[in-house]
């Protein structure tokens, strides 16, 4: 069961697939008592995709037995001991697979010629990666994490440690009566090197940076490094998270440390986004609905292109023009939304999804045009 969705990845699970290629999703939780319902709603979803199969008169009998056996195989493969929040599974003649995805989606079956892959674009979206810098005066940690989820990192010489038993009297500073860790020169070349370390991790892999630590440490390691400075607008755009006794974690206390900050981030990437619609719109290179959105993704010219999270549409082409229409209905696409995200990923667009309302006033699609 995959859990990390790549480029590559995704580029292969986009590619067109003989026909029925069956994407079931499926809501899974994390935590008990709600985790107790998963495994009936995911037989449940797999027995809905297999009588969507039955009932479809392009299914030949061989296929629909192929395919079937297909989505059983990938329904054992499915442990719902590490499940997050939702689950996406493939099946086409020949060929399985399953995702686990740490976003919720929706109860939905989808039989078309290529995988329905929204949820999974939307969910690598929502998980850009990010450092975490932890401090104390005896160990430095570095902790990668995507969403919720954070892991120690140990590269770049991480976690870097020292011994604090037996410093040194002529070099430690006084605070009060005692002696302060954070004072003497000892601290700041140790800092420095942390420092050094941790700006070649950033080059080799640019992220949003998180520093965790006290206040005398932050304002230690601000002083002695150049790599924890970050900048605004850059990928490595730091902020400091005041919070001491963290460096040997555990991940879940580092992730509630810096959650307020990450929920304010992802507000104003939100923000950034519906800024860039209003100025695409002032200089007439706007365009929204599913009709004039997915023309200019076939020319190209989506330069941005939001979309709400859930927001789906069912259509039939009349004449050169997207006409609402029912599942089911000859020549509909269950959904242009996803055929819209995979075209502008395509034609190079950056793809962003936002919270649903967020484009209410557009019909919950929208795009910055190139030209």
């Amino acid at each position: 069961m995959h859990a990390a969705l790549s480029s590559a990845d995704l580029a292969k699970l986009r590619r067109p697939r003989p026909y029925p290629a069956v994407t079931v999703l499926v809501p899974t939780h994390r935590r008990e008592p709600d985790n107790a319902q998963d495994r009936v709603l995911l037989r449940n979803m797999i027995a809905q995709a297999k009588e969507r199969l039955r009932a479809d008169p392009q299914v030949t009998r061989e296929r629909r037995y192929d395919v079937g056996e297909q989505l059983d195989r990938a329904a054992a493969e499915v442990d719902l001991t590490y499940a997050e929040d939702g689950l996406a599974l493939f099946a086409a003649p020949g060929e399985h697979q399953v995702w686990s995805l740490g976003r919720a989606v929706p109860g939905r079956v989808v039989v078309s010629d290529t995988f329905l892959t929204r949820n999974l674009v939307a969910a690598h979206a929502a998980e850009r990666p990010y450092w975490v810098l932890a401090l104390s005066a005896g160990r430095v940690s570095l902790w990668s994490g995507t969403g919720d989820r954070i892991t120690e990192a140990r590269r770049g010489g991480f976690p870097r440690t020292r011994d604090l038993s037996d410093p040194d009297p002529e070099d430690q500073l006084q605070v009060g009566n005692v002696p302060s860790v954070y004072s003497d020169e000892h601290t700041r070349k140790y800092l420095r090197e942390a420092d050094a370390a941790l700006a070649a991790v950033l080059r080799a892999d640019p992220r949003p940076l998180y520093v965790v630590g006290g206040p005398v440490a932050l304002a230690l390691l601000d002083d002695a490094g150049s790599a924890v400075r970050g900048g605004p607008g850059t990928r490595n755009e730091v902020t400091q998270v005041p919070q001491a006794g963290l460096s040997a974690g555990p991940p879940d206390a580092i992730w509630q440390a810096i959650r307020p900050y990450a929920e304010k981030r992802a507000e104003a990437e939100v923000a950034d986004v519906l800024a860039e619609l209003d100025r695409a719109r002032g200089r007439r290179a706007f365009a929204a609905g599913v009709d004039e959105i997915r023309q200019n993704a076939d020319t190209g010219r989506v330069a941005l292109l939001a979309v709400e999270e859930n927001y789906r549409q069912t259509v039939r082409d009349a004449g050169g023009h997207l006409m609402p229409a029912e599942p089911g209905e000859p020549d509909a696409v269950d959904d242009i939304v996803d055929e819209i995200v995979e075209r502008s990923l395509d034609t190079g667009a950056e793809v962003r999804f936002v919270p649903d309302g967020a484009l209410a006033e557009v019909g919950g699609i929208a795009g910055a045009l190139r030209y």
